[in-house]
């Protein structure tokens, strides 16, 4: 679970869905003990096995030397609802708060929209401050339901899966979907793209677990090659 927390950590890096030393990837404790996140004050580049920490769910660290992030409710709360969730992802990429901030659809306009068009992204607006409660956690949590990602205006946005291959390839995909639609509607559309049935297609064509676990290992060899 520490290694996998490295390298959630380390492909989010390789991504390029940095911002400082803010964001975190969350690995659930195989034997319920809580969260396992980097410690606060580092970059999702700078993280190895000693600055990984245990976090339960009163926010106590179990395990690991360093302060935990303010935000562990995101990820210990969705846990708590989600038990087939293994790993949350929170970023805070440009392109996740500037879409979140529009009263307007996802499209799938690309490869990587046909993940977060049916149904649309729920956004979270009970507040655009940090989740620094169980409370804002639950209600985060709930917010999301039983979906693979959540917008958060003024602030970005989570993503979950079984693991983190999983979580982080949703993070990359779905800042990749709002960039490209960004940049669709600053040039006057987007004017097409897929309808309902061809979505669902590619959804399965383009996104099978084996294409999901492919986009994984590039971020992780891609890591591997620009070590801190």
């Amino acid at each position: 679970m520490i290694d996998e927390t490295v390298r959630a950590s380390r492909a989010l890096a390789a991504a390029g869905l940095t911002d400082m030393v803010w964001g975190h990837a969350g690995v659930r404790d195989d034997a319920g003990r809580g969260v396992w996140m980097k410690a606060a004050g580092w970059g999702f580049e700078e993280i190895d096995a000693d600055r990984v920490l245990l976090v339960d769910r009163a926010g106590d660290v179990r395990h690991g030397r360093g302060k935990r992030h303010i935000e562990f409710p995101i990820h210990t709360e969705i846990m708590a609802a989600r038990p087939d969730v293994g790993c949350v992802v929170h970023t805070h990429a440009p392109a996740l708060a500037a879409f979140a901030s529009l009263d307007t659809p996802l499209r799938p306009i690309s490869h990587d929209g046909v993940l977060f068009c049916d149904p649309q992204l729920p956004r979270f607006t009970d507040t655009g401050a940090l989740i620094a409660n169980a409370d804002l956690g639950a209600a985060l949590a709930t917010t999301l339901g039983d979906g693979i990602a959540c917008l958060m205006p003024q602030h970005g946005a989570v993503t979950v899966g079984p693991d983190a291959a999983t979580a982080v390839m949703y993070a990359v995909l779905l800042e990749r979907a709002c960039r490209t639609q960004l940049m669709a509607m600053a040039a006057g559309g987007p004017k097409v793209w897929s309808d309902d049935a061809e979505a669902a297609f590619k959804r399965d064509q383009v996104w099978n677990p084996a294409q999901r676990d492919a986009g994984w290992n590039y971020l992780a060899r891609l890591a591997e090659r620009n070590p801190r």
